[in-house]
């Protein structure tokens, strides 16, 4: 147990404690003035910041469970409980864990570049750009999310939870996310980059050479078949700015998919995928 674990708030949310609560780390130091907005729903805490009750999904050892899968104590366990609190049971919008996952994305996306470039010294930019976007979609995200268990310690209501919501790959991607960015708050870019390589590794090793992308399979089909180019259509936009969700619908050989993704890009990709299955 860390020696700071005793700082961790036990009977109240976290937004009326002082910056100096906070535990970040020295490359994150500029971002105390972020303490007051880190707001996590108002919840009975017992020892090292467990919960005593999980009204919203989630198991009351729901900290721990997901410690122990990514490898990394938290010293402030706030945080971690902020990350696992989806915005359908926030109390606000700020007590969501979007801003955690908006910091997260930035956090994964430059650990992971960093990390292929490292990993795969003779590839160029474009082999390194397929492996960067298959690795850190929304599709590869959710597998992790899974694969850490988190489906079943993500905090939604009970509502929501019959509804399907955890059945979105959406929503379990951006639980990932804001997991990172509650790890590089909690210890910095060093700790960040240690649960990645861990959640990751055997995904990105699992790819010996470059993947080829779904649009590019999808095209040299369809022209192999001399049906000509497949057709992009953006159907809709959706979201906050920060965090925009693209639906995006191929057509080629007069039959249709859609798909979803965090940028026009990645629900292209997301289309071409879903037209391929049927092939």
């Amino acid at each position: 147990m860390p020696a700071n674990a005793g700082r961790v708030l036990r009977t109240v949310g976290f937004a009326e404690l002082p910056a100096a609560h906070f535990c970040f780390p020295s490359d994150a130091g500029r971002t105390l003035g972020f303490a007051g907005l880190w707001a996590a729903p108002v919840r009975a805490l017992g020892p090292q910041g467990v919960p005593l009750v999980s009204e919203w999904g989630g198991s009351r050892n729901a900290v721990f469970v997901i410690e122990d899968r990514i490898g990394h104590v938290f010293a402030n366990r706030a945080l971690l409980e902020h990350a696992l609190t989806h915005r359908s049971a926030a109390k606000t919008q700020l007590a969501s864990n979007e801003r955690l996952e908006f910091l997260g994305d930035r956090v994964l996306g430059l650990t992971m570049a960093e990390w292929l470039v490292e990993r795969f010294p003779d590839e160029l930019e474009g082999a390194l750009t397929r492996r960067l976007s298959q690795l850190v979609a929304w599709e590869m995200l959710a597998r992790v999310a899974d694969e850490i268990g988190l489906r079943a310690e993500l905090r939604v209501p009970p509502s929501e939870s019959r509804a399907g919501l955890l059945d979105k790959a959406s929503v379990l991607a951006d639980a990932v996310e804001a997991i990172l960015g509650a790890v590089y708050l909690d210890a910095g870019l060093e700790a960040a980059r240690g649960v990645v390589k861990r959640i990751f590794g055997a995904h990105l090793e699992a790819a010996l050479t470059p993947p080829v992308s779904a649009k590019n399979r999808l095209q040299e089909y369809t022209l192999g078949r001399a049906k000509g180019l497949p057709v992009y259509e953006v159907i809709s936009n959706v979201g906050p700015s920060h965090a925009p969700t693209f639906v995006v619908q191929v057509t080629a050989e007069g039959r249709s998919a859609e798909g979803l993704g965090r940028s026009k890009r990645e629900a292209e990709q997301a289309a071409a995928e879903a037209w391929m299955r049927d092939v």
